[in-house]
């Protein structure tokens, strides 16, 4: 008799990163003290030694962590088209595992590109769906929102952002909890005759959608403010609005930091906000998010930032678990099926 796919491991690309094994290793360790069972794949060698630093063999010997061998790994450097060849990579391995049905979601802090490959190549795509999209947490004066597709597409048809639409409203409402979560399309101006050709077909499509909570156009200002819950855009653009953000981010705070430094009287007034920057910084902070959802595909694949942390990695894994346990995969499919 097979497992129950919501009791299924999480699978866990654990050489994949800037760092490697060791943030994959730690976060995984905390993901696991926190009820949650993962696979690690790579090189059993290293995931041992560094499982070895955290004190882990009784999580082990609960089955909460278990070591799965890969003989290699796509380096960052690499091409994405790497995966089709090399079948032992840690990614393929990782996928495979959730395509077998011994894990529920693979999660991959690794080579962005190879994963998605990975994972299309692998799971095949939702029917209604054309193409995949990640979607990217933002945070926002309400919270947080959905921003979708952030690079995965760069050239896209109006469907696509319908599609994408979609697949966001049952993502924020299984897994988030977020109950008819209103949908924006990024353009340059509110009014519906704003944008180029895409925008303008595609803002038809949304607004002639009833399944949707369709706001209308947003523009960038919209996205951090949480004007609506989800925001779609082509992945070009996607990518350039997240680029953006994340370095005007570092820039501010350096500025901050600068100016909180400069003379004795700054830093004596740094000491008096310090725990409200800090609760700033941790808000904006990507970690907190853990990782992206690749929606649209046949298996649940979750993309981190290859600079990850060991938070960024224990949030990644129980983000995957609440989305298995929410059995997504099955409600993406469904609502695609209604249309």
């Amino acid at each position: 008799m097979s497992e129950r796919s919501d009791s299924l491991p999480i699978v866990l690309d654990a050489m994949g990163g800037d760092a490697g094994a060791a943030p994959n290793v730690e976060g995984a360790v905390a993901a696991a003290r926190a009820g949650v069972r993962i696979l690690l794949v790579g090189d059993p060698v290293r995931l041992h030694a560094e499982l070895g630093k955290h004190e882990a063999s009784a999580l082990s010997q609960a089955g909460l962590l278990e070591v799965v061998a890969a003989t290699d790994v796509i380096g960052m450097d690499e091409h994405a088209s790497d995966v089709r060849g090399r079948g032992e990579a840690s990614i393929n391995v990782a996928v495979k595992l959730v395509k077998d049905g011994r894990g529920a979601a693979v999660v991959s802090m690794g080579h962005s590109g190879a994963t998605m490959a990975s994972a299309l190549l692998t799971f095949g795509r939702i029917p209604g769906v054309d193409r995949p999209a990640i979607l990217n947490h933002v945070p926002t004066l309400k919270g947080f929102g959905v921003l979708l597709d952030v690079g995965a597409n760069t050239d896209v048809k109006p469907q696509y952002l319908a599609q994408w639409a979609r697949l966001a409203s049952v993502y924020l409402r299984v897994v988030e909890g977020r109950e008819n979560p209103s949908v924006g399309l990024l353009s340059i101006g509110e009014e519906e005759h704003k944008g180029n050709a895409l925008v303008l077909e595609a803002h038809a499509l949304l607004r002639g959608s009833a399944d949707l909570n369709f706001y209308g156009n947003v523009e960038g200002k919209d996205i951090f403010k949480g004007t609506t819950d989800v925001v779609v855009t082509d992945g070009f653009t996607g990518n350039v609005v997240l680029k953006l953000a994340e370095g005007e981010a570092k820039v501010l705070f350096t500025w901050v930091r600068e100016a909180l430094t400069s003379s004795w009287r700054a830093k004596l007034g740094a000491l008096l906000v310090r725990d409200a920057l800090r609760e700033i910084a941790d808000r904006v902070d990507p970690s907190a998010y853990g990782a992206s959802p690749l929606l649209g595909l046949r298996g649940l694949a979750f993309i981190g930032h290859g600079s990850a942390d060991a938070r960024a990695v224990k949030n990644a894994l129980l983000r995957a678990a609440r989305a298995r346990d929410a059995a997504l995969l099955t409600k993406l499919a469904g609502a695609l099926q209604q249309v």
